[in-house]
């Protein structure tokens, strides 16, 4: 017998656009967020130790372990507060707070905790069913406007992430309206739902396969169904 399915997905990203915004600060956030930079460092290379650990706990006893998913959980929330702050959405002026927990600010993710995850998944589900959203990711994340003439990156050339274009042309409007469009606004949060939702699954976190939708908005979807 099926279990009823759900209408909350189990990894929720928000990101709520925190007006007014700066019209010049966004020229001066990667100064800013350097000691978030540096921490996020070493966070990282801890979350994908941490992950190798877990891989193997889900293996043997089909758990991961609720300290270390709580360790994970917290540098992913981490990451998508600075992001938001500064060039992946420009969602607030607001400066991230330095801790893994939940907090009062414009951006948060949550991610419900597993009581089993599958095992034979686990071998699988990071590298080989994750393929079609990679190859969507790289081309949302990697594709974009090329700086410089010829057509090789043996010429010198730089491409400007879509993400970083449509985060550019939101950095403009500010630069002139001191306003954020809130369509434009609305599809950066897609982009980036779309990758946290993937790197939950890549994570081993959930055993939620990541749904080929680009849900825009600062919420997730009002009825989201999970079967």
């Amino acid at each position: 017998m099926n279990p009823e399915p759900s209408t909350v997905r189990s990894v929720r990203l928000r990101g709520d656009l925190d007006e007014p915004l700066s019209r010049w600060l966004w020229l001066v956030k990667w100064i800013l967020a350097i000691p978030h930079y540096i921490v996020l460092l070493f966070l990282w290379i801890a979350f994908w130790v941490v992950t190798v650990v877990a891989w193997f706990a889900i293996l043997f006893t089909g758990r991961y372990p609720r300290s270390l998913f709580d360790f994970t959980v917290g540098v992913m929330r981490w990451s998508w507060r600075v992001q938001f702050y500064t060039y992946a959405a420009l969602g607030t002026d607001r400066y991230p707070p330095f801790t893994l927990r939940q907090t009062d600010y414009p951006a948060d993710l949550e991610i419900d905790y597993p009581e089993q995850l599958s095992r034979g998944l686990a071998l699988v589900k990071w590298w080989l069913l994750a393929i079609p959203h990679y190859l969507i990711l790289a081309a949302l994340f990697g594709g974009g406007v090329m700086l410089g003439g010829g057509t090789g990156n043996s010429n010198g050339n730089n491409t400007i992430p879509l993400i970083g274009v449509l985060v550019l042309i939101a950095a403009v409007a500010l630069l002139f309206t001191g306003r954020y469009p809130r369509g434009l606004f609305g599809f950066v949060l897609g982009v980036n739902r779309w990758f946290y939702r993937v790197l939950a699954y890549s994570a081993l976190l959930t055993d939620d396969y990541p749904p080929f939708r680009l849900d825009q908005g600062p919420r997730e979807p009002a009825e989201d169904v999970v079967p």
